[in-house]
């Protein structure tokens, strides 16, 4: 019945096959003009530009790779030191207009994935917009802007004060030389820049939420403009080419919410199949057709929440097998070298064992998210921190959170929202009220506009309405590991006393039934190149000795009857930081199978060596 439904013009893109380059991978559109690569680029420590109308004719001077920030070596600048001002600068041919799909009586958007911190855009030497926020993306309407002409100059002006600690910039160092944990700045334009011709009422976003229970999907439709009047939309879903459901109907608001019916859930027998998760990540495509304006889309069905003590999926428990990613790259920092890198990123990620991963004081590219949902891989979605409590760090950090919500909200790999970690950017939220209240609104605000999954209000200690308690506990010796997370009146002592870093672990709200999950621990140091700044919680002299005590923790770990999940720190080394599993450059220091074996528990591990007795 369904299948009859669809017309042969109507045969869909499927999102979730596209090959990982589209920066925006569940609000996919046909024709777009990739804008990344070569830009004409300086520095302006002299703030000399706005002065010398380099909004008009552009920057002059070296050049740089787009989109790597211009401290790392990937952008063909490589000046780690600090600078408050940059520019950017481009070209668009007509070429690029017309890879866009545009003509006339359309509308042109110029779209950033992200650039850190502060930008203003121009377009022909006419202001098109301004935008806050070093992670979050934006979008703008350059068409009254374009000159006449075949080439049309765009041109960019960036501020991110390095001394500005009340900017959300996570692990990037204030200082000018990376030292302990942080690591170079990342500047300027760091994800991709790209161009798409729409028609003047089109989706500009799309949100999708799924009720396996009630056998519905629902898409959340928001346009650039209220209609005219009433426009038509049709909603096919698939999955694998296999009708699942459609709706067509008419709106006349900028804002609808629409529900799919979704006949095979209904079906006991059938309901299994239809579902997302790390074993079986079946993503269901989405065709959505709103008046002119076409776009592809793809969700997964699946619930997520805590009870009992346990973390469920799909209304089982599920343990999650987590390891911290901070997402780093030697070569380009913040930035991945490519869409390829993201998706063997989450890859090797699964092949060492691991079903899920929390991204690490990072809003992570979004092709990293479609390659999680893709392979499925569980994801914490956490927010980079600032390092002081303000009425500006306030703001800047709500605003960031509440738009990398609304970005994310339909990846099926995040289940976890994290606001805040380690009490960074709350430094006193243990004694002072204010802070208090930041991470309980946090919390707050993060379920009102995302009731599906469970938030963190703190990730390690000093939490107040947290649905996980999650802990940090840096430990070296696995029998001391194995005693402190025995059973749950082992762990109740800790959470009615002091935890393993010195402080409160709970500050307020009721954690009888929560989970508790072991989400920061190991961190064992295990340099092959016997740097000197290199940097652990713990060190390891040989890689028989990192074997014996990775293996004892992971023992000690597994054997707790308490914990409903651990997140192993970390995936790679990060700089001066050598307590990754694998190097730098995503080589294991110990063979994969070994690492697998130690994180499932599916082969024997080494027993608590003596040595960390």
């Amino acid at each position: 019945m369904l299948d009859a439904m669809i017309d042969d013009d109507r045969m869909p893109v499927r999102a979730s096959s596209q090959d990982g380059t589209y920066p925006r991978p569940q609000l996919l559109r046909e024709a777009w003009a990739d804008l990344c690569g070569t830009w004409s680029f300086a520095h302006d420590d002299a703030n000399a530009g706005m002065a010398a109308d380099w909004t008009a004719s552009g920057v002059t001077g070296r050049q740089i790779t787009v989109p790597f920030p211009p401290e790392s070596a990937a952008s063909g600048v490589g000046d780690t030191a600090p600078h408050r001002v940059s520019w950017y600068s481009r070209t668009i041919d007509a070429a690029s207009l017309a890879q866009a799909g545009h003509a006339d009586g359309r509308r042109l958007l110029l779209h950033f994935g992200a650039v850190d911190y502060r930008c203003r855009v121009w377009l022909d030497g006419q202001q098109v917009g301004a935008h806050e926020g070093g992670h979050t993306p934006f979008s703008l309407d350059v068409t009254d802007a374009l000159a006449d002409g075949d080439e049309h100059l765009v041109v960019v002006r960036v501020e991110d004060d390095p001394h500005d600690i009340a900017q959300p910039r996570g692990k990037q160092d204030w200082r000018e030389h990376p030292h302990v944990i942080w690591y170079h700045r990342t500047s300027g334009i760091w994800q991709p820049v790209w161009l798409e011709s729409v028609p003047p009422v089109h989706v500009t976003a799309l949100r999708w939420t799924t009720d396996p229970r009630g056998g519905t999907a629902t898409a959340h439709l928001e346009l650039s403009a209220v209609p005219r009047q009433d426009i038509e939309v049709d909603i096919r879903l698939s999955l694998h080419g296999r009708a699942l459901g459609a709706v067509r109907t008419t709106i006349t608001d900028d804002e609808s919410t629409l529900v799919v019916p979704i006949p095979e859930l209904a079906n006991g027998q059938a309901y299994e199949e239809l579902l997302w998760s790390p074993e079986h990540p079946r993503l269901v495509d989405a065709d959505v057709r709103v008046g002119d304006d076409r776009v592809h889309s793809y969700l997964g069905i699946r619930t997520a929440h805590v009870a009992r003590g346990r973390f469920f999926l799909n209304d089982r428990p599920y343990y999650v097998r987590s390891v911290l990613n901070q997402g780093y790259w030697p070569d380009s920092h913040l930035a991945a070298p490519s869409a390829t890198a993201l998706a063997d990123e989450a890859a090797l990620i699964k092949e060492l064992g691991f079903n899920a991963a929390r991204v690490h004081q990072k809003f992570e590219d979004p092709r990293f998210l479609f390659a999680a949902d893709r392979l499925g891989l569980l994801v914490w979605g956490e927010a980079p921190a600032t390092f002081t409590f303000s009425p500006a760090a306030i703001e800047r950090t709500t605003r960031e959170w509440l738009e990398v919500v609304r970005r994310d909200f339909s990846h099926p790999s995040i289940v976890t929202w994290v606001p805040l970690n380690e009490s960074w950017g709350v430094q006193h939220v243990a004694s002072d009220p204010r802070m208090q209240h930041f991470a309980r609104s946090l919390v707050s605000l993060t379920k009102a506009l995302d009731p599906t999954r469970p938030v963190v209000s703190n990730d390690g200690w000093e939490q107040v309405d947290t649905d996980i308690v999650a802990i940090h506990d840096y430990e070296w010796r696995p029998g001391v590991v194995r005693e402190r997370y025995r059973t749950r009146a082992d762990v109740q002592r800790m959470i009615d006393g002091v935890g393993p870093a010195g402080r409160l672990l709970v500050l307020s709200g009721d954690v009888t039934d929560a989970p508790i999950m072991l989400t920061e621990f190991g961190g064992i140091s295990y340099d092959t190149d016997a740097a000197e700044d290199a940097w652990g919680y713990s060190a390891a002299t040989s890689a028989a000795d990192f074997d014996e005590r990775l293996g004892g923790l992971m023992a000690a770990v597994r054997g707790s009857e308490v914990l409903a999940g651990f997140c192993y720190t970390q995936l790679t080394d990060t700089l001066q930081e050598t307590n990754g599993l694998v190097r730098a450059d995503r080589t294991p220091k110990l063979p994969v199978e070994r690492i697998r074996a130690m994180m499932t528990g599916t082969a024997p591990t080494t027993d608590e060596p003596t040595s960390a007795g």
